[in-house]
């Protein structure tokens, strides 16, 4: 194997990090906007979708992170007036989350905040160039 070839290889995963960091820091800021975090969006737009309360493991599942992550998060949305914890018709012993009339407005802010970031940088791409993007970051997933 070419030695130039090696030794540039970790440049192109750094330089992939680096870029997800940035796209990353900037989506935060974004959402910031909306006084959200990306995790508390995330959140807030499972219970937009959802034509009911979901539950916690649930919410977990669908965000693939775990309950007691998910139970942390729910408590600082409920916190912010943004999710209420009802009960489960169905299992006295569980909880569901389901998100308020400002959960709703929050995410909705958050959603457009996001949408017009992604113009932003759409236009900071040709066609061409997003279309070869997108061949390439389904490769590496």
């Amino acid at each position: 194997m070419n030695n130039q070839a090696t030794a540039s290889q970790p440049a192109h995963l750094m330089s992939i990090l680096e870029t997800a960091h940035a796209l990353e820091a900037r989506l935060e800021a974004t959402l910031g906007q909306a006084g959200l975090s990306s995790a508390k969006f995330s959140v807030l737009s499972e219970l937009v979708r959802s034509p009911k309360p979901l539950g916690l493991s649930e919410l977990a599942s669908r965000l693939s992170c775990v309950r007691s992550n998910m139970t942390q998060l729910v408590d600082r949305l409920e916190a912010d007036g943004l999710v209420r914890r009802v009960a489960c018709p169905t299992d006295r012993r569980a909880i569901n989350a389901e998100i308020t009339e400002e959960g709703v407005k929050r995410q909705a802010d958050g959603a457009q905040r996001v949408g017009e970031l992604e113009r932003d940088l759409a236009t900071l791409v040709s066609d061409r160039d997003g279309q070869e993007l997108e061949r390439m970051m389904k490769l590496l997933r």
